[in-house]
């Protein structure tokens, strides 16, 4: 998570457990469609977390987004999980989470198989361009 509070942050709530530290509380802001967004941070147990709540709906990506930049640096990752159905847990119908462990690196899938980009063919490995997808019938 980033060391430093994002200005456009209005703490609406202290975490009573880390009084001084910003990754702990409740903050209210506008994302970038106009939306006032709920935000609930923490970092502890090995994982940062972030929930974000609108009033009438779900968060879009675009805002997902501007919670994540404002949270996290450009470089790092961070996920929003589908667990299996029984092991949901929906507190809220209009909240979404976002997660970074801290003591392990989230794997990526490669590159190349996210989507097409410039010379993308090239990062293909040679092992891997003959071979045909599996795809189910």
């Amino acid at each position: 998570m980033r060391t430093i509070f994002p200005s456009t942050l209005k703490k609406i709530q202290n975490d009573s457990k880390y009084p001084n530290d910003w990754h702990w509380g409740a903050y209210k802001t506008f994302g970038p469609c106009g939306m006032e967004l709920n935000i609930i941070s923490s970092a502890d147990y090995g994982w940062e977390h972030v929930s974000i709540s609108v009033k009438n709906r779900c968060p879009n990506w675009k805002e997902m987004s501007f919670v994540k930049c404002l949270f996290w640096d450009e470089n790092e990752t961070v996920v929003q999980f589908h667990p299996p159905k029984k092991d949901y847990i929906n507190a809220h119908p209009f909240v979404l989470h976002l997660w970074k462990p801290t003591n392990e690196k989230i794997p990526m899938p490669p590159k190349w198989m996210v989507g097409p980009y410039e010379n993308w063919e090239k990062d293909i490995p040679e092992e891997m361009k003959d071979v045909q997808p599996n795809r189910a019938n």
